[in-house]
């Protein structure tokens, strides 16, 4: 049985087409690059200046320098490029950038995503979420579909700061795929063993459901 981080990042793997220049955001997103199939023709763009990112080779030694946006020692695929940050953000500005991958605090069923800061807790700052998310077409969440406390954090309206409104375009829990439409939330997938009636109790923001159509994951 996958744990709750594997079943989202193998299904937000599916979400990956070949030829595409990805983005991955801090946190759970920079471990998607693990479960991107290897012969998959893919460039994954980190915002401090690399294009061509890939993990590092198995009992090798990291280059200091080469790192991800969130610190992590990364390796890079032939062909790869590095870049001063003014280019990285030029490339994101210019939407060079196909879909990224980002994390949240909050997401609501208007696509308005907030996952920056926490009033009363330490914030570095808003930083490349900001700009990712207004200038990127394909904004996909991955995140826990509750908080620890079991509260939703799939919700009906933002109560934290917004990174940006209305730029989110899908959402991969490991209990739900959901699609941000005009109309609502609708559910593409449902987790394997879960019911409609126990993701509806989880979730704060209204769904929309066509059991007839979901998919399993």
């Amino acid at each position: 049985m996958p744990s709750d981080q594997e079943r989202i990042l193998a299904r937000a793997a599916r979400e990956v087409v070949p030829g595409q220049i990805v983005n991955l955001g801090i946190g759970l997103p920079t471990l998607l690059f693990h479960y991107l199939p290897p012969e998959m023709e893919v460039l994954v763009h980190s915002e401090n200046g690399v294009l061509g990112c890939q993990p590092l080779v198995a009992g090798s030694e990291p280059d200091l320098e080469m790192i991800d946006s969130g610190g992590a020692y990364i390796g890079t695929r032939p062909g790869a490029s590095v870049f001063d940050s003014a280019l990285s953000f030029a490339m994101i500005r210019r939407s060079r950038v196909d879909v990224t991958f980002m994390g949240a605090f909050e997401v609501d069923q208007q696509g308005n995503l907030a996952n920056w800061k926490i009033p009363g807790k330490f914030f570095p700052g808003i930083g490349g979420a900001m700009e990712l998310a207004q200038k990127v077409e394909t904004l996909v969440v991955l995140c826990s579909h509750n908080d620890k406390h079991g509260n939703s954090k799939i919700l009906r309206q933002c109560r934290l700061p917004l990174t940006a409104p209305h730029c989110v375009s899908r959402i991969i829990t490991e209990k739900a795929v959901m699609q941000v439409t005009a109309a609502g939330l609708e559910v593409l997938d449902i987790a394997e063993g879960l019911d409609v009636a126990a993701l509806r109790e989880a979730t704060e923001a209204e769904l929309i459901i066509d059991e007839h159509r979901l998919g399993r994951f």
